[in-house]
C-alpha cells in the first residue's frame, strides 16, 4: 500500500536535496531571529511546492495527500518552520476546498496555488481551544454582510496571511450547529491583528491574535450554509492531521539521522560511542518508532483519500503517535549527544523544542485519544 510511485519518489528526492542545499543552512538563523522566513516561502513557491495542495484545474499540481505529506516530512527533517509554510497552506485552504462554491474556488484558490497569497485557519479562541464549540465570536447578518465581533488566538500565519478561514456563531441557541464558516480577507473593515506570540519552538512561524471589531464580511463569503461551520472545521482537521504527523515524522527522522552520524564520530573510552551497546539499543528503538510512525502517517493519508470521514480515527492515531514519537526521539537524540545536545550550536535542542508543538496544535494528543476512543466505543 505504501510503495511510493515513481513520481512520488522523484518528488521526495527533489525536496530532500532542496532541503539539504537551501533550507538546512537557514534553519538555525530562522530559529534564532524568530522572524518569518520570506525567503523560504519564496523557495517553496518557486519550486511549485505550494501548488501540491491544490487541483490542476485551479492552478495547482493535483497531488494527493500522501504526496503533500512526503514533502512536509523532507522539509521538517531540517527545518520545522519551513515545513509549516506548506502545512499551513494545506490547513488554511482546506475549508475552502471542502465547502466553497465554484465562484469562491475560482476567486481564492489559484492565487494560493501560485504563491501570490497566503492563508490561515482561524478556529481557536482563548476560551475555546480543545472545546471549539465554546467559541464566543459572533456573526450577525445585516444588509447583505455579516458583522463579526470577537477574535481568535494562536493563529499560525496570523498577520502574514491574506486569506483566512474563520469560524463564528450565527445562532447561539443551536450549539455546534450554530457555528458557521467564512472566507475573510485581511483588508475587510474591522479585521485586525493583536498580540504576536513569542514561542518555545517554531519561532520562525508567526503566531498571533486576530481581532474582529464589527468586521464586515460579504454574505457571498459564507462557506456552505449557516450552521455548517463546525462540520467543516472537523472535516478539515481530519484531512490535515496526517500532515502534522508527517511533520513530526520528519523532525524525528532528522534527529535520528543526526544522532547516528554523531555516534560514529564521537570518541569516548578509546573508540566511537557507536560501539557502545546501550547507545545502539537507544538508536534502534528510535528507528523502530520513526518507521512505525511513518507507516501510520502514510496509511492515514491513504485512508483520507479513499474513505474520507470514516478515516477520522486513523487520522487521529497518526497525528498522536507521530507527535509522541517526535518528542521521545528528539529527547533521546539530545541525550546521545550529552552536553553538546543541549547547546544551540547543534540542531537537536531546536528539534526537541519544535517537536513539542506537534503534540499540541491541530488538536492536543489528549483530544486525539478522545477521538480514537469514541470511534472504538461507537
Amino acid at each position: 500500500m505504501y510503495e511510493l510511485n515513481e513520481e512520488q519518489k522523484m518528488l521526495q528526492q527533489t525536496v530532500r536535496q532542496l532541503a539539504k542545499d537551501k533550507v538546512e543552512p537557514r534553519a538555525m538563523d530562522i530559529d534564532a531571529s524568530g522572524e518569518y522566513p520570506w525567503d523560504m516561502f519564496e523557495l517553496l513557491r518557486d519550486n511549485d511546492l505550494l501548488a501540491l495542495c491544490f487541483p490542476e484545474e485551479l492552478d495547482g499540481a493535483g497531488a494527493d495527500l500522501l504526496t503533500v505529506c512526503i514533502a512536509i516530512e523532507e522539509l521538517a527533517k531540517v527545518c520545522t518552520n519551513t515545513s509549516l509554510i506548506l502545512g499551513v497552506c494545506k490547513l488554511g485552504s482546506q475549508p475552502i476546498m471542502l465547502a466553497a462554491s465554484d465562484e469562491q474556488l475560482k476567486k481564492y484558490i489559484p492565487p494560493l496555488a501560485r504563491g501570490e497569497k497566503q492563508c490561515a485557519f482561524g478556529l481557536t479562541e482563548p476560551g475555546a481551544g480543545s472545546d471549539a464549540a465554546a467559541m464566543s465570536s459572533r456573526a450577525v447578518k445585516k444588509d447583505g454582510v455579516y458583522i463579526i465581533n470577537g477574535g481568535k488566538c494562536f493563529i499560525t500565519n496570523g498577520g502574514i496571511a491574506d486569506i483566512y478561514s474563520v469560524f463564528a456563531k450565527t445562532d447561539d441557541s443551536a450549539g455546534v450547529k450554530g457555528i458557521s464558516a467564512f472566507i475573510v480577507e485581511k483588508d475587510f473593515p474591522g479585521f485586525g491583528i493583536g498580540k504576536i506570540e513569542h514561542k518555545m519552538g517554531i519561532r520562525g512561524s508567526q503566531t498571533c491574535e486576530l481581532v474582529f471589531d464589527d468586521m464586515e464580511v460579504p454574505e457571498e463569503n459564507l462557506l456552505g450554509k449557516e450552521g455548517d461551520g463546525f462540520k467543516i472545521a472537523m472535516q478539515t482537521l481530519d484531512r490535515t492531521r496526517p500532515s502534522i504527523g508527517a511533520q513530526a515524522v520528519g523532525i524525528a527522522a532528522g534527529a535520528l539521522e543526526y544522532a547516528a552520524a554523531y555516534m560514529k564520530e564521537r570518541v569516548q573510552f578509546g573508540g566511537p560511542i557507536a560501539r557502545l551497546q546501550g547507545l545502539q539499543f537507544m538508536l534502534a528503538d528510535m528507528a523502530i518508532q520513526v518507521e512505525a510512525a511513518r507507516h501510520l502517517v502514510y496509511h492515514s493519508a491513504h485512508m483520507i483519500e479513499t474513505v474520507g470521514r470514516e478515516a477520522s480515527a486513523v487520522s487521529a492515531m497518526a497525528k498522536c503517535f507521530a507527535a509522541d514519537t517526535a518528542m521521545k526521539v528528539t529527547v533521546d537524540a539530545v541525550q546521545i549527544l550529552g552536553g553538546y545536545g543541549y547547546m544551540v550550536e547543534y540542531p537537536l535542542e531546536r528539534m526537541m523544542r519544535d517537536a513539542k508543538i506537534t503534540q499540541i496544535y491541530e488538536g492536543t494528543n489528549q483530544v486525539q485519544r478522545v477521538v480514537i476512543a469514541r470511534h472504538l466505543l461507537a
